[in-house]
């Protein structure tokens, strides 16, 4: 699925701001954008990985911010768009696109976004960022490149964990998503011999209405049906209704199928989802570092 660069947005944002008898909303804005490229839903609905904003409002804001630092477009108030002369005057040339480059050619530009120096030229002149990417596109790239590091590293280490303290891992997880009732309850869910195939029980809630049977396997090979069968049989013998089967490594595409075929609710979570968890939840890592991403306050400028 290929999504609209912000620079490939400027000109249909323009366009749009250019046929309005007054300012617009940017949410609204989107939706106007959208509907003259005529992108499908599924391009309209794909969100950043923060969950924030989708690709194409966030897109479509940045191609706002750099047009107005050129002057073709400006900001009334909060939240809304208007088009400026300069940038009707763009728009009557009947361009092809506007990009970067169209935009340095405006000395406002070239104040507050090239800043006068030979590099940022450069920057500008040469082309968008790679692949056409925002500042917020760039920033959640490079935390989702951390993420995969950390993941990795993660698996590696589950894999050479001893395996009573990787069920340990588990109950430490499971606990922090919510699960277990107290941490001491919590704690009393590996055992350390296995029970016809569960290596532990847990609550679903706090109060203890329902049970989770628990099996984790800290395997190197992949996970086929045949593993899947024996714990979906123990879910039986226990006339229990769900299970999680976590493993550090993967899950055949038999052994997927055969848990989504069967009456009882099994959830399978493998090496990568494992880490992404531990990750989310804070499991057996720590943060080095905290970034705070601000943007201007607009209510605290505007009179009152």
């Amino acid at each position: 699925m290929t999504i609209p660069t912000y620079q490939e947005l400027m000109l249909p944002l323009l366009r749009v701001l250019g046929s309005a008898a007054s300012e617009i909303h940017q949410k609204e804005c989107t939706r106007l954008v959208a509907e003259m490229l005529q992108l499908s839903e599924e391009q309209r609905l794909a969100r950043l990985p923060s969950g924030l904003q989708t690709y194409v409002h966030n897109r479509i804001g940045w191609a706002g911010w750099y047009m107005q630092q050129a002057g073709l477009l400006e900001k009334p108030k909060k939240g809304f768009l208007r088009i400026t002369e300069e940038g009707r005057r763009l728009l009557a040339k009947d361009l092809a696109a506007i990009d970067n480059g169209v935009l340095a050619t405006y000395p406002a530009f070239q104040q507050k976004v090239m800043k006068g120096t030979e590099t940022d030229k450069e920057k500008i002149e040469g082309g968008p960022p790679p692949n056409g990417q925002t500042p917020t596109d760039q920033i959640e790239e490079a935390h989702q490149n951390l993420n995969a590091t950390l993941a990795s590293d993660l698996r590696d280490l589950m894999g050479k964990m001893d395996p009573y303290k990787f069920e340990q891992l588990v109950v430490d997880l499971l606990f922090a998503m919510g699960y277990g009732g107290s941490r001491a309850e919590a704690a009393l869910v590996t055992q350390k011999s296995n029970d016809q195939g569960i290596d532990g029980i847990i609550n679903e809630d706090r109060l203890g209405l329902d049970v989770i049977y628990v099996q984790a396997k800290r395997w190197q090979s992949t996970v086929g049906r045949e593993p899947i069968q024996s714990f979906v049989g123990a879910l039986a013998g226990k006339h229990a209704n769900k299970g999680v089967f976590i493993t550090t490594s993967d899950f055949h595409k038999n052994a997927v199928e055969y848990a989504k075929g069967v009456h009882n609710k099994v959830i399978l979570i493998d090496g990568q989802r494992l880490a992404e968890l531990m990750i989310e939840y804070g499991i057996g890592v720590s943060t080095v570092r905290t970034i705070a991403l601000k943007r201007v306050d607009s209510d605290y400028f505007e009179e009152e």
